[in-house]
């Protein structure tokens, strides 16, 4: 539901007629935005990749023109002072921002430092400040944290850092770009409890206690319902802005701009039914759906299930199999006892809270960890005996962050270079190249510089990176993050297709609707060992597991389980789902 809140009417943001170009670009990244916000509103931002919301962010934040050049015509204030003129101090003192790339926020050697500095900065006594470490630590949910070092984090707990270390200068405006995605399913909701917290309450040490305005670009949809009002970008353009159920109930919008649509309203639209309400959550959808006279087709359902169980006799032969495997980081246990094997052909997801040790097991299976008791084999190869470049033939890792991995000045010498490195003739190196691109989608871009290259092409010269190897088994670190919709299914259908060419496909992920959508079988990691090992509708029907592992579902299936019967897609629900007669 929305984080309902009253605002006062006098606006704190004002943005007139206002537009933006980059440096050296000819397209403008903003054009003729005019809009106003009131202190206390929670506001969603949603866009395809260029849409121009991290721009947006920037504007805001003061970064325009002096951090980040270009040209600006038009008006942006903020509280009735111009953030572009403004001494980047005091814009820092009333807007807080979370980049996108959040690590590059992080430089403090421990937890503590890095929340403490702006608290230094502005001259606040060494007992307040531990104060508020303490309590900005339990609020972003890592208290005891203090000595741990920001680069020994998670992904996601180094996102709740960042977003710590931003509370901790009391913005009055706090502007968060994809601020939950790489966190787990339950730590999203945290977050947005956290930010509905402090816009009631404010910043528990501002003398003046006002509630915080929160400006959120996302493209998780299902998180964006608990804004007051949602404004969709394209082109650098305004062409949605309204409370969620009105935005949100235009699902050829969504679909033109590339957005994933919510799915319970995406369901009744595609059963082409006419309601008499938005429904945003399950409670709404379930009485909508009694109201309609809808039921399940149990025949239909009962043959998608059959199919499922068929799929098993494709697999091939055991390619993976670890036994007794503990492993610990200096004296911090992560992983205790998994044993578990896989089989050539089968693609795995691997999930569970952040910080679990989904990471870490999938670097042992590619021989860059390794265990410190027990055994792993890869397609027959003991990693202990193995060197990485022996284990690279059979197994390729697709790092989270694809920019560190990539670092060649060509994206033919960046695919190039595995090959190359294996000792391939120069022929077999340009065919190999040619491959990889051509199954990637990239031919054609052999000379480009690879970090001018869209995020979502990045990600894919580090998937033809490791395809180029002609590797049996292929591990991805949360292959989807920082992808807007549209290229997060691009990436997915890629995978959907390696792993149909024969590859044996392992991902790590926190997108619960990319694993329902995608994946055959999931593991299930809690505190360093396996909760559950079973198919994603078992998995997400079981509710004991997934409150131990912190687990929502996709909003879909949590809406069919409630109905007895779980559906992995809105496509798979409309399929089975008619009208009673009469109705």
């Amino acid at each position: 539901m929305p984080i309902l809140f009253h605002v006062e009417k006098e606006p704190l943001i004002v943005l007139s007629d206002f537009s933006f170009t980059y440096q050296n670009s000819k397209d403008s990244a903003l054009s003729n935005i005019s809009l106003t916000i009131c202190p206390g509103e929670v506001i969603g931002i949603m866009g395809a990749g260029g849409a121009g919301k991290s721009t947006f962010a920037y504007a805001l934040s003061g970064l325009i023109p002096d951090f980040i050049p270009g040209n600006y015509q038009g008006i942006v204030r903020i509280d009735n002072r111009d953030p572009m003129t403004a001494p980047p101090r005091n814009v820092a003192e009333t807007v807080g921002l979370v980049f996108q790339d959040f690590e590059s926020q992080l430089f403090s050697s421990s937890c503590e430092l890095e929340i403490a500095f702006a608290m230094e900065n502005r001259g606040i006594s060494r007992t307040l400040m531990q104060e508020q470490i303490y309590r900005i630590l339990h609020q972003i949910g890592l208290p005891g944290y203090e000595i741990r070092a920001p680069s020994s984090l998670s992904g996601g707990q180094k996102q709740r850092l960042v977003i710590g270390a931003v509370l901790a200068l009391s913005p009055e405006i706090l502007c968060l770009d994809e601020p939950v995605t790489d966190l787990d399913p339950v730590g999203k909701e945290e977050i947005f409890s956290l930010i509905a917290s402090i816009r009631r309450n404010g910043n528990d040490h501002q003398s003046d206690n006002k509630p915080v305005t929160s400006i959120i670009i996302e493209h998780e949809t299902e998180e964006m319902t608990a804004v007051d009002r949602l404004i969709l970008l394209e082109n650098g353009r305004i062409v949605a802005n309204g409370a969620v159920q009105d935005v949100m109930q235009d699902i050829s919008l969504f679909r033109r701009l590339g957005i994933m649509p919510l799915p319970v309203i995406e369901y009744f639209h595609d059963l082409s039914l006419c309601l008499s309400r938005v429904p945003l959550t399950i409670s709404d959808a379930i009485s909508l759906y009694h109201e309609n006279h809808l039921t399940l087709d149990t025949t239909r359902y009962q043959e998608i299930i059959r199919q499922e169980k068929n799929r098993s006799q494709t697999y091939g032969p055991e390619i993976i199999s670890l036994k007794n495997v503990h492993f610990g980081y200096e004296e911090k246990p992560v992983l205790h006892d998994i044993s578990l094997t896989i089989r050539s052909r089968e693609c795995i997801a691997l999930i569970g809270p952040n910080g679990c040790g989904k990471t870490t097991l999938s670097r042992q299976f590619t021989g860059l960890l390794h265990p410190d008791t027990g055994e792993v084999t890869i397609a027959g190869l003991n990693t202990r005996s193995h060197s990485i470049h022996e284990l690279s033939r059979h197994i390729g890792y697709v790092f989270q962050n694809p920019d560190h991995q990539i670092f060649s000045e060509t994206v033919f010498d960046e695919v190039a270079y595995g090959v190359r490195l294996h000792g391939f003739s120069s022929s077999e190196v340009t065919l190999r190249v040619s491959e990889a691109l051509a199954a990637v989608g990239l031919s054609g871009h052999e000379s480009a510089d690879p970090f001018s290259l869209p995020k979502g092409d990045r990600q894919r010269v580090a998937v033809a990176s490791v395809l180029a190897l002609r590797p049996d088994i292929i591990v991805m670190d949360e292959p989807t993050t920082g992808l807007d919709y549209r290229d997060q299914v691009r990436m997915m259908e890629l995978i959907r297709e390696l792993n149909q060419k024969g590859h044996t496909i392992i991902i790590i992920t926190h997108a619960m609707w990319v694993v329902a959508r995608y994946v055959h079988r999931v593991i299930v990691l809690k505190d360093g060992q396996i909760l559950a090992d079973d198919n994603p509708r078992s998995i997400f029907s079981n509710e004991e597991i997934l409150a131990k592992a912190a687990i929502k579902p996709p909003q879909i299936t949590a809406f069919s389980s409630r109905l007895g019967y779980p559906m992995l897609s809105v496509q798979e629900m409309v399929s089975v789902t008619f009208q009673e007669e009469g109705a």
